[in-house]
């Protein structure tokens, strides 16, 4: 009697404890699906349409020949597509910052975990384990603190990116965005700085070394420590190598490449041409076209003109001599304007519109002034 009193005993404590276990994982299932939910509620509602923006391009004018006579430009980014980065450059960045690009969903829990472990012992957030995706959302959304709330947000906004834009458009994204240092922001100002070619001219040992900075762009610029950039480089080669990206003849044959780097300052040959023939020219398009100026200096625009670059420089030539205009006072320079017109077409072949240092968009003595010729 006391057997069978012991056994309901035994099978009623079990019960009650498979039915403590059942309530247990029922509210832990409906914790998750909430959590998930309210995920994915956050990710839906999440706002990356600044990504949608265009990186800056800039606008070309063309003289009357069709030749490039200025550029213009009003940002430190100047933005290309994925077509005009060579593939060395592409393959660089994936086997440096982010093997499984194409494989995961904008995040690496592999890495978020060994992170995560590494951070937990230190006591303090010293590691990351952050996908290409990941390094996008921070660079244009977030702050570079290191806390765990900045990494939920920066997971959130992951995700949302992964949704809505291909891996493709995400990579053109962050090499547009990305610094490289030495004040170059964009793979196409970086292999302006340090190599004075286009991002698509990259040769696998100078996309190497630009890949290579990215981890730390001012410890390890060629310019300032350039035995650190070397050996980065050949990290990064052997990266490449492992992840298939190249031979190991190839890779053999880069390392013992002789990088040369272009010291010369990073300045446009044509940027700042006939700046008052330029500014008279901007005046037109926000007037006839509805532009903004912003459209204007950085929509990547074509515009053909007119203009006679020989008598353009010969008027700049003249205004810029003191000795062909009478004498001014010390409180006030005489000031002149000069527009040469085609007498058939009417085209403006020449324009200057004033005498000392020129302000962007200033006062036009030729255009703006109204007084009898």
């Amino acid at each position: 009697m006391e057997k069978r009193k012991e056994e309901r005993s035994l099978k009623k404590k079990s019960f009650l404890a498979k039915k403590v276990v059942v309530k247990i994982i029922a509210v832990l299932l409906l914790t998750a699906i909430c959590g998930l939910l309210v995920i994915n509620i956050l990710i839906w509602t999440c706002d990356v349409s600044k990504l949608e923006k265009p990186a800056p391009q800039p606008t070309i004018i063309y003289d009357q020949h069709g030749e490039i006579a200025s550029k213009l430009s009003n940002s430190s980014i100047e933005g290309v597509s994925l077509e005009d980065i060579s593939d060395d450059m592409i393959h660089a960045v994936i086997a440096t910052e982010d093997q499984r690009f194409y494989h995961h969903h904008g995040v690496n829990y592999f890495a978020i975990t060994k992170a995560f472990v590494t951070n937990l012992f230190k006591g303090d957030v010293v590691a990351g384990g952050s996908t290409i995706t990941q390094q996008l959302a921070k660079n244009v959304f977030l702050s570079h603190e290191r806390t765990y709330t900045r990494k939920m947000k920066e997971l959130i906004l992951t995700k949302k990116i992964e949704r809505s834009y291909t891996k493709e458009e995400i990579l053109e994204r962050y090499l547009n965005q990305i610094y490289f240092g030495e004040g170059a922001w964009g793979i196409q100002r970086a292999a302006q700085t340090y190599f004075g070619k286009k991002a698509s001219d990259l040769t696998l040992s100078e996309s190497a070394m630009l890949a290579g900075l990215i981890k730390a762009p001012s410890s390890l610029s060629p310019i300032k420590h350039f035995d650190q950039s070397v050996k980065r480089r050949n990290i990064v080669l052997t990266l490449m190598e492992k992840e298939g990206f190249i031979t190991e003849e190839e890779l053999k044959s880069a390392k013992a490449d002789q990088i040369v780097l272009d010291r010369r300052k990073t300045e446009d040959e044509y940027e700042g041409n006939y700046p008052y023939y330029i500014d008279y020219l901007i005046e037109e398009a926000i007037k006839k076209y509805d532009l903004t100026e912003n459209e204007i200096l950085s929509g990547g625009l074509h515009i053909y003109t007119e203009l006679n670059p020989v008598i353009q420089t010969a008027a700049e030539e003249v205004y810029n001599s003191d000795s062909l205009f009478p004498k001014s006072s010390s409180e006030q320079l005489i000031q002149s304007g000069s527009v040469f017109i085609h007498p058939s077409t009417g085209g403006i072949q020449a324009l200057v519109g004033g005498r000392g240092e020129h302000t962007f968009r200033g006062f036009n003595h030729a255009s703006q002034l109204i007084r009898q010729p």
